[in-house]
């Protein structure tokens, strides 16, 4: 068991507590992107966003020097079409207090990572601020590296350290835990069947029979 892990149910994200920081999702990135399907990253990256969305969770945007590397992905501002992305120059999101003033100012201590690269633009600022003391939960199939072994390896450096490794439809589950909290059913309804894949098949089938009358 990693030496920060915490079990319980306090253990489980709640969206009163969490707050997203989403990285470098950026055109330069994707082209060097080599562990994962880029359709799938785009599709579960977006996803994540509508989900925090529909539960209201800050979402912060950043960029890493955009001039030259693109604008963030075109499906991520859509989602915040007000929001304008924090461009950094620092490999390290932790160290932009552009960034960091906005976590501490929510008060929310559980901190959901996405990015591109696993190995730097999510690691680094995942190893700093669990030793600020923050609860760190990394989406790994919203995360890319150069290569599957570089994403690989990452992603153990970062449990080592005490980060919870999760993908973005648990993320989705954790924060909803109860079908009985109707005020968000039907929002991440139509979160799932735009990116849930087979799930939001089904979702959507499920829907149809609930609406298809007996046969007399």
């Amino acid at each position: 068991m990693a030496k920060n892990a915490k079990v319980g149910l306090e253990a489980l994200l709640r969206p009163e507590d969490s707050i997203v920081v989403l990285i470098d999702h950026q055109p330069y990135q994707f082209t060097n992107l080599n562990s994962h399907e880029p359709t799938m990253i785009i599709n579960n990256v977006v996803g994540l966003a509508k989900a925090a969305k529909v539960f209201n969770v800050p979402t912060i945007l950043t960029t890493v020097v955009e001039e030259r590397g693109g604008y963030i992905i075109k499906g991520l501002q859509d989602v915040y079409p007000d929001q304008k992305p924090i461009n950094r120059t620092t490999l390290n999101t932790w160290e932009d207090p552009r960034v960091t003033d906005l976590v501490k100012a929510s008060g929310r201590k559980q901190l959901i990572i996405a990015g591109l690269f696993t190995e730097i633009c999510v690691a680094f600022p995942t190893i700093q601020a669990l030793g600020e003391g923050y609860d760190v939960f990394v989406v790994a199939d919203a995360c890319g590296a150069v290569s599957l072994e570089a994403h690989e390896l990452a992603m153990q450096r970062m449990i080592q350290a005490g980060a919870v490794p999760i993908n973005w439809f648990a993320v989705l589950a954790e924060w909803q835990r109860d079908w009985a909290r109707e005020e968000t059913v039907m929002g991440i309804g139509e979160v799932i069947m735009e990116h849930g894949g087979a799930s939001g098949v089904a979702l959507a089938w499920e829907f149809q029979l609930l609406a298809t009358p007996p046969a007399k």
